[in-house]
C-alpha cells in the first residue's frame, strides 16, 4: 500500500519530469503540460519499476512492449493541437499512461489495443483512477475503429511501416 509519503515523492518526481523533460525542451501546450504533472506515470509500469517510472527513457510493460519516454508522449500530444472538445482515436494502448494524457485533454478517447492483456491492465488501471470518457477496444488498430469513425485526431502509438488507410478514412476533416 502506498502511503502519503510515497504519494509525495513521486509527485515530486512528476514536477521534476514535467520541468527538465518536457518544458525544458519545448513543450508549450499548457493543457499537455498539466495533463503531464497530473497523471501519475508510475501507476502505469510494475511495481519494481516505479521507482524509475519518472526516468526520460522507455520502460517495458510486458508481451515486449514499452512505456514511452515522457518526453514523446508529450511531444506526440502536443502534436495533435488538443483544444478539449475532440474524440481520439489511440491505436496501441499499451500501458494506458498516452491513454490517460489524452483522456485529461480530449473529449473522449477510443483506444484500441491487439493485446487483450495489455488491454485489460490499462483499462483497470485508468478506470481505478477515474477516467469515464475512455472507450476500450481489442483488436487491430490499423482498421481502426468505423463504428465509432469519424475522430477529430488518430494517435498511432504503435510501429507501422506506413499510414493504413483505414485509419486515413477515418479522419474527420479539418
Amino acid at each position: 500500500m502506498q502511503g502519503f509519503y510515497d504519494k509525495d515523492l513521486y509527485r515530486i518526481a512528476r514536477e521534476k519530469m514535467v520541468k527538465s523533460q518536457i518544458v525544458a525542451r519545448g513543450i508549450k501546450d499548457e493543457k499537455v503540460i498539466q495533463a503531464m504533472l497530473k497523471v501519475p506515470r508510475h501507476l502505469f509500469v510494475e511495481e519494481a519499476l516505479r521507482d524509475q517510472a519518472y526516468g526520460d527513457f522507455p520502460l517495458p510493460i510486458g508481451k515486449g512492449q514499452t512505456i514511452s519516454q515522457p518526453y514523446i508522449v508529450a511531444l506526440m500530444t502536443e502534436a495533435l493541437e488538443l483544444k478539449g472538445k475532440e474524440r481520439v482515436l489511440e491505436v496501441g494502448t499499451g500501458s494506458g499512461y498516452q491513454t490517460a494524457i489524452l483522456a485529461e485533454i480530449a473529449l473522449w478517447v477510443y483506444t484500441i489495443e491487439r493485446d487483450p492483456d495489455l488491454s485489460e491492465k490499462a483499462k483497470k488501471v485508468l478506470l481505478s483512477l477515474g477516467y469515464k470518457n475512455i472507450s476500450f477496444k481489442i483488436g487491430d488498430g490499423s482498421l481502426g475503429w468505423p463504428e465509432a469513425a469519424p475522430f477529430d485526431a488518430i494517435i498511432v502509438t504503435a510501429a507501422s511501416p506506413q499510414i493504413p488507410q483505414p485509419l486515413v478514412d477515418q479522419l474527420a476533416e479539418g
